[in-house]
C-alpha cells in the first residue's frame, strides 16, 4: 500500500521518467466513461458508490477460462470456489451464492449453481462482450440474494442495433498445454431495415488438468466438455427495441475429490456415523483416499440446459417517463450426476425471472426508476443424493432508486421490499418471508480527477429451500447437509468508503468496508470424519471487514504499472469463531506495455498468503506465488481485424490450494499452462 500511495501522489517519479520528444507530443489518454448496465440508471463506472469494475475488449480476451469464477479470479475483491474445470462460481468480499447474484444482461441465470459449487453456471465467457462486477450490497437493485454482489455478464444474443455495414462478428480458436483444452467460438450478427438476426456458438473440450508433485501427475475428475448455441432476433426503431433469443447449452464434467465410501453415513443427533454404529472410522481410510490417483473413472456431471430470454427497450414513450426497460428469462435446466454408468442423482429447475424497469423524468431535481422483478422456481433433486425436497419458490419485488446532483456532488437513495414463499413437497411447513433493503450514498468530487464515495445500507436476505429443507448426504462437497425450517431473515448493516482517482497518469482506488449481519445464515460443521462432515444451516450474528486497494502508474505511453491488494475477514462475533472458506490475503503487481501499435504485453505476479484464520473442524491452506504471463499482437486483413495472442498461466508451476473451495485439499489448482489462440472480428 506505501507503494500504491507513492506511485499515485509523488510528482518526482513523475519527472524523473526519461521520456522522448516523440512520448512528449502525445498527450495522456482520457479513457471513455464505461456505462454500466447492472445499473437502472446508466451510471459511469467511475462514478457508482458501490466499487464497480469491468471486464470487456482485449482484457476480456485474455483474461477468459472456461468457467465464470476461473475468469472473474484475481480481479480486486473476486475469488473463486474452484470445483476442477467445469464448476466454479465467483466468490465476492468472501461471498459466493446464494448472495452474489449472476445476470445475464440484468435477468436472472435460474440454473442450478446457487445450490453448490459443483453446478455450473450456465453463461459461457467466450461468448461474452462485457462482464461488470459489483463488489458489496446490489440487494435494491436484484434483492437480498445480492447481499455480496452481482456479477453481470453482457452478451449480442439479442441484437440491439442493426450492424452499420450489414454484418459484423467474430471468430475464435484456442488451445492449451497442461489439460490439452481445444476451443472455438463464433458469433455473426446481420440485419436490414427494422429486423437484426444474430446466431453465435462454442465448442470446448479439455482433459484432466496437470497438477505439479500430485499422485499420478493430474487431478482425476477435471476433464470437461461443453457446447453452447443461441439465435437471436430483433425488431429495432428509432426508440428502442424488442427482442428473443433462444439458448442450448450442454456439458459434461467431472466431479474431483468425490469420496463414494461416505454414501451410507448418516447423523446421530449431532454425531456422524459412517459404516457401523458407534465406530465412525469404519469404511474411512485417509491413506487408501487422500490423493486420488486416477486408477478409477471419476464420476461426472452431464448438464443440459435451454434458455429463452425477451429483452427491450423503449425511450421516451409518454411525457414524464424517458425509458421502460425489459428483461426477462425462462429456463429449462437439468443434470445427472453419473457414476458407474448409471444416473445417481438428477437435479431439474424449471423457471423465469422478469424485471421491467421505468425511469422517470426529473422531479425537483430527482432522476430515478422506479421498478418491478418477479421470479418463480420448480426444483427438484432425484436419486441417491435427493438431500433436498422438491419445491416452488416464488418471489416478488418492488424498488425505488432516485439520485441527486448537487455541484460536486452526487447522492442516491433507495428502497425494495421483498415478499417469498416457498413450497416443499412432503410434511415440511410452507417458508413466507417478508424482506425490506434501504439505502444511502454520497459521491463527493472534492478536487479535480479526486472523489470519495460513502455507501450505506441496510440489506435483507432470505433463507433459500437448501438452507431450509436440506436432508442428506451430498456426495459432491463431502457432506451430510441438514436444514433448519425456522431459519430468520439475514439483515446486514454495511458501509463502503472508496477513495478514486481515475484521470491522469497516476490513478488509484482504495475500499474499506465493514458489513455487520444479524442472523448470518452459515453451514455449522457439527462433526467431521476425514473430510466428510455433518453440516447444519445455522444462525449467528456475524462480521465482514476488508480493504481492497490498487495503485498504477503511466510511465510514458507505451508502459503502465500496477500495485494491488485485498484482504477481508469472516468472523462470527461474540468470539464464535471463524466462518468457514473465507479467502486469503493477496498482494501482487502487474506490468502493462504496448509498442509499435501492434503488439502488447503484460506480466502479473501476486502472493496468496497462507489462510490459518480457520472456522471449526477446517484445515489450513498453505500460501502460494503466482506467476502469469501474456503476449498479444493485433493486426488487420482487409476489413478484418485480428488478434493472435498467447497467455502462460502458473508459469513456476507452483503446486497451490484454494482455500475457498469445499475440495481445497483434495482438487488443487492446475500447473503450468501455455495457451495460444486467434481471435477475428469482422
Amino acid at each position: 500500500l506505501s507503494l500504491a500511495f507513492t506511485l499515485a501522489f509523488s510528482p518526482v517519479l513523475s519527472a524523473q521518467t526519461v521520456i522522448s520528444p516523440a512520448m512528449q507530443a502525445e498527450s495522456p489518454p482520457t479513457l471513455e466513461t464505461i456505462t454500466v448496465s447492472a445499473d437502472p440508471l446508466g451510471t459511469g463506472s467511475d462514478s457508482m458508490a458501490v466499487p464497480v469494475e469491468v471486464l470487456d475488449g482485449s482484457a476480456l480476451v485474455l483474461k477468459r477460462e472456461a468457467t465464470l469464477g476461473d475468469t472473474l479470479n484475481g480481479m480486486l475483491g473476486v475469488h473463486a470456489d474452484t470445483f476442477g474445470s467445469g464448476a466454479s462460481r465467483p466468490v465476492i468480499r468472501g461471498q459466493t451464492a446464494p448472495r452474489v447474484k449472476i445476470l445475464s444482461d440484468g435477468s436472472e441465470l435460474m440454473d442450478a449453481s446457487g445450490v453448490s459449487p459443483d453446478h455450473a453456471i450456465t453463461s459461457e465467457p467466450m461468448l461474452a462482450r462485457r462482464i461488470e462486477v459489483l463488489r458489496g450490497p446490489a440487494t435494491l437493485l436484484y434483492g437480498g440474494g445480492a447481499i455480496g454482489g452481482v456479477v453481470n455478464v453482457i452478451d449480442d444474443k439479442i441484437p440491439e442495433a442493426i450492424p452499420e455495414k450489414g454484418l459484423e462478428g467474430f471468430a475464435e480458436l484456442r488451445g492449451s498445454t497442461g489439460s490439452n483444452e481445444r476451443a472455438g467460438a463464433f458469433g455473426l450478427t446481420t440485419g436490414k431495415d427494422n429486423f437484426a438476426f444474430h446466431v453465435e456458438g462454442l465448442k470446448r473440450r479439455s482433459d484432466d488438468y496437470r497438477v505439479p508433485n500430485w499422485s499420478g501427475g493430474r487431478l482425476n475428475g477435471s476433464f470437461e466438455e461443453s457446447t453452447a448455441g443461441s439465435v437471436g432476433m430483433s425488431w429495432i426503431g428509432s426508440r428502442g427495441f424488442l427482442g428473443m433469443a433462444y439458448t442450448n447449452t450442454q456439458s459434461e464434467y467431472g466431479l474431483p475429490g468425490h469420496r463414494d465410501e461416505f454414501a451410507g453415513c448418516h447423523p446421530h443427533g449431532s454425531r456422524l456415523h459412517c459404516g457401523g454404529h458407534g465406530d465412525p472410522a469404519d469404511g474411512s481410510d485417509t491413506d487408501a483416499h487422500s490423493h486420488d490417483t486416477g486408477v478409477h473413472a471419476a464420476p461426472f456431471v452431464r448438464l443440459k440446459s435451454e434458455r429463452v430470454d425477451l429483452r427491450g427497450e423503449y425511450r421516451d414513450p409518454f411525457a414524464g417517463v424517458k425509458k421502460v426497460r425489459l428483461r426477462s428469462g425462462f429456463t429449462n435446466y437439468k443434470h445427472e450426476e453419473i457414476e458407474g454408468g448409471v444416473v445417481g442423482t438428477t437435479f431439474k429447475n424449471r423457471g423465469y425471472d422478469a424485471r421491467v424497469e421505468v425511469e422517470h423524468a426529473p422531479i425537483g431535481g430527482w432522476r430515478g426508476v422506479v421498478g418491478l422483478q418477479g421470479s418463480h422456481s420448480d426444483f427438484s433433486a432425484l436419486g441417491e443424493e435427493s438431500f433436498l425436497p422438491k419445491s416452488i419458490t416464488k418471489n416478488a419485488g418492488v424498488f425505488l432508486l432516485e439520485e441527486y446532483r448537487l455541484k460536486d456532488w452526487r447522492f442516491e437513495l433507495g428502497a425494495r421490499r421483498d415478499r417469498q414463499s416457498i413450497t416443499p413437497d412432503g410434511n415440511q411447513p410452507k417458508s413466507q418471508l417478508n424482506g425490506t433493503s434501504v439505502s444511502g450514498s454520497a459521491i463527493w468530487n472534492f478536487a479535480p480527477r479526486y472523489s470519495l464515495a460513502l455507501s450505506l445500507s441496510r440489506s435483507q436476505r432470505l433463507p433459500t429451500a437448501q438452507e431450509l429443507y436440506a436432508n442428506g448426504v451430498h456426495l459432491a462437497t463431502n457432506t451430510f447437509e441438514l436444514g433448519n425450517a425456522g431459519l430468520k431473515p439475514e439483515t446486514s448493516q454495511n458501509i463502503d468508503l472508496t477513495l478514486r482517482k481515475n484521470v491522469g497518469d497516476a490513478r488509484f482506488a482504495v475500499s474499506v468496508f465493514h458489513n455487520r449481519v444479524k442472523n448470518y445464515i452459515y453451514a455449522n460443521t457439527l462433526d467431521r470424519i476425514e473430510d466428510f462432515r455433518l453440516i447444519e444451516y445455522a444462525q449467528h450474528d456475524a462480521e465482514f471487514t476488508g480493504v481492497e486497494a490498487q495503485a498504477s502508474y503511466r510511465f510514458n505511453p507505451h508502459l503502465t504499472a500496477t500495485v494491488f491488494g485485498d484482504l477481508v475477514r469472516g468472523k462470527l462475533t461474540g468470539n464464535a469463531g471463524n466462518l468457514p472458506r473465507i479467502p486469503a490475503a493477496r498482494a501482487g503487481v502487474r506490468l502493462k506495455t504496448h509498442w509499435d501499435d501492434n503488439w502488447s504485453a503484460n506480466i502479473e505476479a501476486y502472493r496468496v498468503l497462507r489462510q490459518d484464520r480457520l472456522a471449526d473442524y477446517e484445515s489450513e491452506t498453505p500460501g502460494y506465488n503466482m506467476l502469469n504471463v501474456g503476449i498479444a499482437y493485433d493486426g488487420s486483413v482487409g476489413a478484418s481485424d485480428y488478434t493472435v495472442y498467447l497467455r502462460a498461466t502458473n508459469l513456476t508451476d507452483q503446486q497451490a490450494f484454494n482455500h475457498a473451495s469445499f475440495i481445497a485439499s483434495t482438487a488443487p489448482l492446475p500447473g503450468r499452462r501455455v495457451m495460444l489462440g486467434v481471435r477475428m472480428q469482422y
